[in-house]
């Protein structure tokens, strides 16, 4: 990953830059410019340089898209420069046109990008990996259908975690950048037996990124040694941009038996039979997000009726995960009222909470997708709604991620000195650690900063 990380909420431009990443990869590991038997030197590696470009191109775009006039809302012209920075950015130019073509199903465009690829001056690893990207499409330029675990076919299954397990969890982590290295090593300090990721593996969920975004860290820092934790990921957006490929494979691999993860929801459940972990799947319906209307996901029946399954027939207390926000007060969800009003709640995913709580007993629910941490008062009827997306996306301080969206209806509250602190320009990163006890769940919340972590907030779930 680049220095400075920047994503986006769309499927296409994710896609993108997850190409060019690979690309960067690849040119790294063969430095050659076979086009044209020359060396292709740029200022720093590959690695380091051409995520940023294609980030420039990304912003752009996704600025073109709404409309919006910003620095980066450039000319999409192809500047034929001989350098070899230059030469990066024609290359980086003609990827974001072969995916818009390959997305839109144009093979006459497709046939004529190719022609330039071939007769220009990038190295044969640009359209060689931008043809392994054919795989996420259907002839038609519709991204390939995701293969969802349906609730049939799951069963009844859940998975039993040691009773008083110590479990971190993380939203937003995979980045396999720096601040997601250090944030891993400080929950390794914990020594947990569980790990549970509240989903996006960036930039868009490929094989290829699971495995070096995820799985290596994983086993290079917290798989290290006596350290075995299991675990868990969810669905996020991301992870479903290039239709859940990834993520499918992943969720197989990461445990033995029995704690391999079944599907994209699942159940942890602890020897005693006091507490369990509920997981749900919010990110299968916001893989393909227009506007922010598109961004009101919510739950399969079938899965909603597993999970209220899951509750009604145990008799201690239900955590829920998922990673997706029941509510927010810093980030829209769904689209304005015609009087300009928003709600602070995704209306599905309230319904659901409704028909879960009258099944059982729901102490708590942990959520990710805003990169930022949100100890919430009680809100909705639920009574600790908890963001834990802060980690390792970078947000910059100008961002004001603490700044209540002046148009809901009714905010929800964070709890007063809860925020997270600053690093370098951005907010810091971090995790919540839950240890069980018996009838009392202990819940402590981290930042990461220079002189090590710091517990932001503890509180006694029970």
């Amino acid at each position: 990953m680049p220095d400075t990380f920047q994503t986006f909420r769309d499927p296409l431009l994710s896609l993108y830059q997850s190409a060019v990443d690979q690309i960067a990869k690849r040119l790294d590991a063969n430095p050659t410019n076979k086009a044209r038997g020359a060396r292709l030197t740029l200022p720093r590696s590959a690695a380091s340089t051409l995520p940023g470009i294609a980030a420039e191109i990304a912003q752009r775009a996704f600025d073109q898209e709404r409309g919006v006039e910003t620095s980066q809302s450039q000319s999409a012209s192809i500047a034929r420069e001989l350098t070899n920075t230059g030469i990066a950015r024609v290359c980086a130019e003609l990827s974001f046109r072969y995916l818009n073509a390959l997305a839109r199903g144009d093979s006459k465009a497709l046939s004529e990008l190719k022609h330039e690829f071939v007769a220009g001056t990038c190295d044969p690893a640009w359209l060689n990996t931008l043809i392994e990207y054919h795989l996420y499409f259907e002839s038609d330029g519709k991204r390939k259908p995701i293969p969802y675990i349906r609730a049939s076919d799951d069963g009844p299954k859940t998975i039993e975690i040691k009773t008083g397990a110590r479990v971190a969890v993380a939203g937003d982590w995979g980045t396999g950048a720096q601040p997601a290295i250090d944030v891993l090593k400080t929950i390794a300090d914990h020594n947990p037996d569980v790990f549970v990721h509240l989903g996006d593996i960036y930039y868009s969920g490929t094989s290829d990124e699971c495995q070096t975004n995820f799985v290596d860290p994983i086993d290079l820092v917290l798989r290290k040694g006596t350290l075995t934790p299991d675990v868990f990921t969810l669905s996020g957006n991301h992870d479903m941009y290039c239709g859940g490929v990834g993520f499918y494979e992943l969720i197989k691999r990461l445990n033995a038996p029995p704690s391999i993860q079944p599907a994209s929801f699942f159940c942890l459940r602890s020897a005693d039979e006091k507490w369990q972990i509920l997981a749900m799947d919010t990110g299968l319906h916001d893989d393909s997000p227009v506007s922010v209307a598109d961004a009101v996901t919510f739950l399969e029946d079938d899965e909603l009726a597993w999970h209220c399954d899951r509750i009604r027939e145990f008799p201690g207390r239900t955590i829920l995960l998922s990673h997706h926000q029941l509510f927010s007060a810093f980030s829209p969800i769904g689209a304005a009222d015609t009087s300009g009003k928003r709600s602070a709640l995704n209306p599905h995913l309230l319904k659901a909470f409704q028909k879960m709580s009258a099944s059982g007993n729901i102490a708590a629910w942990f959520w990710g997708h805003e990169h930022t941490l949100g100890i919430y008062k009680p809100f909705a009827g639920l009574k600790r709604g908890r963001c834990v997306g802060h980690g390792a996306v970078p947000v910059s301080l100008i961002d004001k991620i603490y700044d209540t969206l002046p148009d809901l209806e009714e905010p929800p509250e964070i709890i007063e000195a809860t925020k997270l602190g600053a690093t370098g320009g951005v907010y810091t990163h971090g995790y919540a650690l839950l240890e069980f006890e018996g009838d009392v769940c202990r819940a402590e919340y981290f930042e990461q900063n220079n002189e090590g972590r710091s517990r932001v907030y503890v509180e006694t779930i029970s």
